[in-house]
C-alpha cells in the first residue's frame, strides 16, 4: 500500500503533537505511581506533603492540556483537508485531546492545582473518617468537593442536567436521559427476581463462610489463580489496600491491590479477580498505543465490562469452581472438608441485602449503585448538601434493600470514590455489568465451549478472544463503537436481565 506524503506544515504538526502527547503520557504514568504508592506504602505523616506535590505535577499535565500550543495543534488537525489524511489512531489521539481541551480550556490552572491538592488531601482524610466512624472528619472536604463539581459541571456545559457534563467524564456520550431507563428496567426486574428468592427460593450454605480463613493461605490462593486467569504477574504485582483498586503505570506495570479480611474469604478471592480484570485489559493493549492517551480502556463503562464479566461471569460460574475448587480446598481443608463443590458454587452465589457495594452478590449490586447514582444527581442539581448524606444514605438504602446501616463506616464512609472527586464514576460499575453480559451472548455465540474452557482451565482461549475483540484497541474507539463492533448493537439491558433471571433461577431452584 502506498504511504501518503504529508504537507510539511501537516507533518510538523503531527509531530509536535506526538512529542506533546509522549510528555503527558509519561507525566502521567508518574502520576499513576504516586497515586499507588500514597495508596499502599507512603507514610502517614508523609501524605500531606506528598498530596500537594501530586497536585502540582497533576496541574502540569493539565496545563499542557489546555495550553495555547495543544490548542493550535488541535485546530490544525482538524481541519478537514488534513483529518482526512490521518491514520485511525491519530484521529482517535485528536478526539481524546479535543474532547477534553474544549471542555476544560476555560478552568483556571490555579482552580485545578486547588482542588488537585483538595482531593489528594481528602483521601486521608476519608481513610480516618472511615475507620473511627466520622463523617464529620470527612465532611469539609467533600463539601469543597462538590462545590468544585458542580462548577466545573457549568463550565464543561450540558443540556439537560448538570450531572451529564460529569457524567461524560467517565462515560463519553452518556446521559441521564440514557441512563435512567437503562436503570429503571434493572432496577424492576432486579426487585422482582430478588422477592423471588426471598420468598420460595432453596437456601444456600453461606454459613461456611462464617469462620476465620487464615490470611496468608488467602494470598497464597489469590497468586495461584492470577497467572492462571490471565494476569502476567511479570508485567505487574498484586499488593494490600483499604479500597481495592487496579493501578497502571504503563502496559508493562499494571498493579493490583486487594483488602484481606480473616472472616470474610469472599472479599480478597473476588476482588483480587474484579481486578485483574482490569489489569489484564491494561496489559492486552496494543503496544503500538503505548505512551499515548490510546493506552487505556474505551470508558470506566466497558473498563468495568471486563472485571465484572471476569469476576462474575467467570469467577461466579460453576465451571470456574469445578476447575479451582480441589486447590481451595486443599489451602483450606478445615474449613471446607464437608463442603461440596456444587454447596460451594451455591454459597457464593449467595444473594442476601448487604450494606457493603464491594461484597454485594451479583444481583443486588446495582441497587447499591443505583443508591449513589440517585445521590449524585441531587448533590450536583443542589437539591440536597452533603452534611445531609448519612441520613439519606440509610434512608435510601432501607428503600432499596431493606436493611439500614448500622454506622456510616459501612453505610456513607463506604466507598472511596467521593475523596478522589470521582462523582459521576458510580454508574460505570452497573454499566459495566450491562455491557458485561452484552459481551457474554456474543462471546458464548463465537465460543460455543466457552463453559468447557473454562471448567478445564483454558482462560488462554477467552482471554485471546477478549484481547482480540476488545482489549487491544484502547482508546481507539468510543464506548458506543466499541460495544456495536463487538456484539452488532447498542448497550441493551435485556442480556444482563435474562442473564440474572436464568442464572438465579437455577441456583435457587425457583
Amino acid at each position: 500500500m502506498e504511504q501518503k506524503v504529508l504537507e510539511p506544515k501537516l507533518q510538523q504538526a503531527l509531530e509536535k503533537f506526538k512529542a506533546l502527547d509522549e510528555k503527558i503520557t509519561h507525566y502521567s504514568s508518574i502520576i499513576g505511581l504516586a497515586d499507588w504508592d500514597q495508596k499502599v506504602m507512603a507514610p502517614k505523616k508523609g501524605r500531606h506533603v506528598f498530596a500537594k506535590a501530586a497536585g502540582t505535577l497533576r496541574t502540569e499535565v493539565f496545563k499542557l492540556s489546555v495550553s495555547p500550543e495543544m490548542g493550535e495543534l488541535l485546530t490544525t488537525l482538524t481541519l478537514s483537508a488534513n483529518s482526512v489524511v490521518l491514520d485511525e489512531a491519530t484521529k482517535a489521539k485528536v478526539r481524546e485531546y479535543k474532547t477534553f481541551y474544549e471542555k476544560s480550556k476555560s478552568i483556571p490552572a490555579h482552580m485545578f492545582q486547588d482542588y488537585s491538592v483538595l482531593t489528594g488531601q481528602a483521601n486521608d482524610a476519608w481513610e480516618e473518617a472511615r475507620a473511627n466512624n466520622d463523617f464529620g472528619r470527612f465532611l469539609p472536604y467533600l463539601e469543597k468537593i462538590v462545590e468544585y463539581k458542580r462548577k466545573f459541571a457549568e463550565i464543561y456545559g450540558y443540556e439537560d442536567h448538570p450531572y451529564d457534563a460529569l457524567l461524560d467524564e467517565f462515560e463519553p456520550g452518556l446521559t441521564v436521559k440514557i441512563l435512567d431507563p437503562l436503570f429503571a428496567k434493572l432496577r424492576e426486574s432486579s426487585v422482582r427476581l430478588l422477592n423471588r428468592i426471598q420468598k420460595n427460593g432453596k437456601g444456600t450454605r453461606s454459613e461456611i463462610f462464617n469462620q476465620a480463613f487464615e490470611v496468608e493461605k488467602q494470598k497464597q490462593i489469590n497468586r495461584y489463580i492470577l497467572p492462571i486467569i490471565g494476569f502476567d504477574m511479570e508485567a505487574g504485582r498484586l499488593d494490600e489496600t483499604v479500597h481495592p483498586f487496579a493501578q497502571t503505570v504503563n502496559i508493562g506495570d499494571v498493579r493490583l491491590t486487594t483488602r484481606y479480611l480473616e472472616q470474610n474469604v469472599r472479599s480478597a478471592l473476588f476482588g483480587t479477580i474484579h481486578e485483574a480484570g482490569h489489569g489484564i485489559y491494561e496489559q492486552h493493549i496494543n503496544p503500538e498505543y503505548e505512551e499515548s492517551v490510546l493506552q487505556s480502556g474505551a470508558s470506566f463503562g466497558i473498563h468495568e465490562s471486563q472485571s465484572r464479566f471476569l469476576e462474575n461471569m467467570v469467577g461466579r460460574s460453576k465451571e470456574f469452581w469445578n476447575y479451582f475448587y480441589p486447590k481451595l480446598k486443599e489451602t483450606f481443608p478445615g474449613q471446607l472438608s464437608n463442603v461440596s463443590v456444587d454447596e460451594f458454587y451455591r454459597a457464593v452465589n449467595t444473594v442476601e441485602p448487604s450494606f457493603i457495594r464491594v461484597e454485594a452478590d451479583e444481583l443486588t449490586y446495582n441497587l447499591h449503585i443505583m443508591v449513589r447514582y440517585e445521590i449524585e444527581k441531587a448533590l450536583i442539581a443542589g437539591e440536597i448538601e452533603a452534611k445531609d448524606l448519612p441520613s439519606i444514605w440509610n434512608q435510601k438504602i432501607e428503600d432499596y434493600l431493606g436493611i439500614t446501616p448500622t454506622s456510616d463506616t459501612v453505610g456513607v464512609l463506604q466507598d472511596v470514590h467521593w475523596s478522589f472527586g470521582g462523582i459521576g464514576y458510580f454508574p460505570s460499575y452497573s454499566l459495566g455489568n450491562l455491557y458485561s453480559a452484552q459481551i457474554l451472548r456474543k462471546i458464548q455465540k463465537d465460543l460455543p465451549e466457552f463453559h468447557q474452557l473454562i471448567e478445564n482451565g483454558r482462560f488462554d482461549a477467552i482471554q485471546d478472544w477478549l484481547k482480540e475483540n476488545i482489549h487491544q484497541y484502547g482508546k481507539l474507539y468510543t464506548p458506543n463503537e466499541l460495544i456495536v463492533k463487538v456484539t452488532g448493537e447498542v448497550l441493551n439491558a435485556d442480556y444482563l436481565v435474562e442473564y440474572l433471571e436464568e442464572k438465579y433461577s437455577a441456583v435457587y431452584e425457583l
